[in-house]
């Protein structure tokens, strides 16, 4: 009998294989683990499953262990010893979560999956889910690990010059993932899926094992150096265009954000640009990451329960990175660029002080109240220099910028502020088809930007009134060396909470973003799924 080994499933590498349609496997030696709603397990029958569960298991067993279910909110029973297993994900789904259920399938796939050489996840879910459901597949798989039980790649030290991942040339088992999509009548479709969409799965499983893997690495391992060469690394494999701008050039150019919060640190900051510009291309999309590899808060320096985790910080970078080499993989139609905004808040004799005054790219002088308060600096930085640059006409940022995000919206969803409520509308509703949950909060900049005055600058980067919508005022700092009067499409992700859940980086970001650009894809899935232009719930102009 198979068992599982819990012991060793870190060590091991798992590949993952999305397969058009079922494939035949006799569970006795290729587990597997099947997931659905239980509306369309009770749809289910016998013979549209029966591939992956004889010799070992009978029809009778199947039907009663379908009946057995119930689901509080999950619920799993086994159909042949430990190595066939049903599971039912929750059944309610209120109108902020996703109707895929994805935070339900990543934990039974996590829980429930076994350390061997091949093994299978049958999902049971509607086309519409497909996506967020595979996506959720692949969170439940990290690469990053230093464990060293029979690992020798993962014994490392901080002199290796090319850290080997702790995963090479050790164990690996192939996790095969297919669907039994379910029709809107109650069929079940017999149609395969395409090779584009397969295609597109297998490179965003790359993309979000990418941007956990670069989460969940320390700095001591991801410094702006090794970062910078991540980013090279898929320069070269999308064949396409990078900028890379560093240390005292940043200074000499007025990247007075990025400059002055890394330049206390051993390494020094960059500003890296991706650019991929089809022809033909209409709009151009700029998407701006906060890298910031360590946050100690420099001089404002954090606590010691506060400070560890702040290895996440660069996760708005790492979800950036991520979703732009899904999206050139899968044709992305129009010009996009990848801004990386890379330093490390560190302490040291050159650090930022309180009360030091930067000009930042926007031209506007910034007092420093806060040196923890230092995101939002690069990410100005960076959304400027999309504007003026690059003449973007939508600009999106992505950023662990708050601690306050989960208590504004809580862990599961990120925080959306736009300068567009239609916008608005299409990324919670790309949040809700992803699985990458958004919530908005309030764009009032007439009312929340005066917390940043300052006597002898045009801004303070920290808040007067700590009590006063401090995330969307964070945000607001953002927009401002934009201008409150941007003609284009301004958005603002705030993903501090749903970047990890427990020690683990969940890879948050890049689904959310294929989703909201999917129209610009050659994949159908994506397509099916994408925002369509559409009117928001009210149109609301602020007049004089």
């Amino acid at each position: 009998m198979l068992r599982r080994n819990t012991a060793l499933i870190d060590h091991m590498t798992v590949d993952l294989k999305f397969n058009a349609k079922l494939t035949q496997a006799d569970p006795h030696f290729k587990p597997v683990l099947i997931i659905g709603q239980l509306r369309h397990l009770n749809i289910l029958k016998f013979s549209d499953i029966k591939l992956k569960l004889e010799p070992r298991v009978t029809e009778e067993t199947f039907t009663k262990a379908v009946a057995c279910l119930h689901p509080s909110p999950t619920d799993k029973i086994s159909l042949y010893l430990d190595v066939a297993s049903l599971a039912a994900v929750p059944l309610k789904c209120s109108r902020h979560n996703t109707p895929s259920r994805a935070h339900a399938i990543t934990r039974l796939v996590k829980n429930n999956t076994l350390n061997v050489n091949e093994e299978n996840v049958v999902i049971v879910c509607e086309r519409s889910d497909l996506f967020a459901s595979a996506c959720a597949v692949v969170r439940a798989f990290p690469l990053y690990s230093r464990k060293t039980a029979n690992n020798p790649n993962a014994r490392v030290t901080n002199s290796d010059t090319d850290i080997k991942n702790a995963n090479d040339n050790f164990g690996k088992t192939l996790v095969n993932v297919e669907f039994i999509v379910v029709e809107k009548n109650g069929t079940i479709a017999r149609n395969e899926l395409d090779a584009v969409d397969l295609k597109c799965l297998q490179e965003v499983e790359k993309a979000i094992r990418l941007t956990a893997r670069i989460i969940d690495t320390p700095c001591n391992e991801m410094n702006v150096d090794n970062f910078v060469e991540e980013i090279k690394r898929i320069a070269r494999e999308l064949n396409c265009e990078s900028t890379i701008i560093r240390g005292e050039q940043l200074r000499e150019r007025g990247f007075g954000g990025i400059y002055g919060v890394g330049k206390g640190a051993a390494v020094p900051p960059a500003l890296v640009l991706l650019s991929h510009e089809p022809k033909g291309a209409q709009e151009t999309i700029a998407l701006v990451g906060k890298g910031i590899v360590y946050d100690t808060g420099g001089l404002s320096i954090k606590g010691k329960t506060a400070m560890p985790g702040m290895k996440r910080d660069c996760g708005g970078a790492a979800a950036i990175l991520g979703a732009f080499y899904a999206a050139v993989k899968c044709d992305f139609k129009q010009n996009l660029h990848a801004i990386f905004c890379l330093a490390e808040n560190s302490v040291g004799p050159l650090a930022t002080r309180p009360d030091d005054i930067h000009t930042l790219y926007s031209g506007r002088t910034v007092e420093i109240n806060n040196t923890d308060a230092e995101g939002r600096l690069v990410l100005a930085d960076g959304v400027c220099y999309a504007q003026k640059d690059l003449k973007a006409n939508i600009i999106l940022d992505m950023a662990t910028l708050t601690g306050a995000q989960a208590i504004a919206t809580g862990k599961y969803h990120g925080a959306i502020l736009t300068n567009s409520e239609e916008w608005e509308v299409k990324s919670l509703e790309a949040g809700r088809k992803s699985g990458d949950l958004l919530a908005p909060i309030i764009y009032c900049p007439e009312l929340h930007f005066p917390e940043f005055a300052s006597a002898i600058a045009d801004m303070k980067n920290s808040v007067a009134d700590r009590n006063n919508a401090q995330s969307s005022c964070a945000g607001l700092f953002v927009g401002a060396h934009l201008g409150f009067d941007y003609p284009g499409i301004w958005i603002h992700v705030d993903m501090a909470a749903p970047v990890h859940f427990g020690e683990r980086a969940t890879g948050y970001g890049v689904a959310l973003l294929l989703t909201l650009f999917g129209n610009h894809t050659n994949c159908s899935m994506l397509q099916e799924i994408a925002s369509n232009d559409s009117e928001p719930p009210t149109k609301r102009v602020c007049r004089d």
